[in-house]
């Protein structure tokens, strides 16, 4: 009878890590990870879809958007510094196993993602010239910048 009830409270234990593993454990994550991810992005410094210039031996015209992308890898953004002309949206893309922000640090706040989670991205098109200094709400060391010309 006693190895009866040790084999049911193993198989309890196995079925609870197969379902905290399935659901991701996001009852464990840090409250204010939780807390940035509650936060609401304005709609407006936001930018849902962007779109690339067509592909081709044509230079792309002056209308076209201008886009570059900052990885997020290894607790870093790179470029650490990125320069860009006034117009350009920037992509934040996550490629590490832990949430990030990309968030601004000058008052007011120019921009701020939520927490990004592995390849979420994150766009902000830049409309004014200036030197833009930003980090990682939940990794304040990582820090890096956008210059707009």
């Amino acid at each position: 009878m006693q190895r009866f009830r040790l084999m049911n409270v193993y198989v309890a234990f196995v079925l609870l890590l197969v379902l905290l593993t399935i659901g991701g454990m996001a009852w464990l994550r840090r409250p204010e990870v939780a807390a940035m991810e509650a936060k609401a992005v304005p709609p407006a410094a936001h930018v849902a879809a962007t779109t690339m210039p067509a592909a081709g031996n044509a230079p792309p015209s002056a209308d076209a958007a201008m886009h570059t992308t900052v990885s997020i890898d290894n607790f870093s953004f790179t470029p650490q510094v990125l320069s860009v002309p006034v117009g350009t949206t920037v992509t934040w893309v996550n490629h590490d196993d832990v949430p990030h922000t990309a968030s601004s640090d000058d008052a007011p706040v120019a921009f701020d993602s939520k927490a990004l989670d592995t390849d979420d991205k994150y766009s902000f098109t830049f409309t004014r010239p200036g030197t833009y200094k930003y980090y990682c709400k939940v990794h304040p060391h990582m820090t890096a910048s956008v210059i707009v010309k």
